[in-house]
């Protein structure tokens, strides 16, 4: 808990005092994309490998 805790606190400090509006939203987007991208990749990885995928 204290680590989730650590990484919103990082995350909020990231956005802080940010000057340009549109620029500020951009980046938000942009990590929720990544992040929303990394949950795929591993869901995708970990389906392979319980469903007896050959990495070849």
């Amino acid at each position: 808990m204290k680590k989730i805790l650590l990484v919103k606190e990082i995350y909020l400090e990231a956005f802080k005092n940010w000057g340009n509006l549109i620029l500020k939203k951009y980046f938000k987007v942009f990590s929720w994309f990544c992040f929303f991208l990394l949950i795929v990749a591993a869901y995708a990885l970990i389906f392979r490998m319980s469903t007896g995928f050959a990495f070849d």
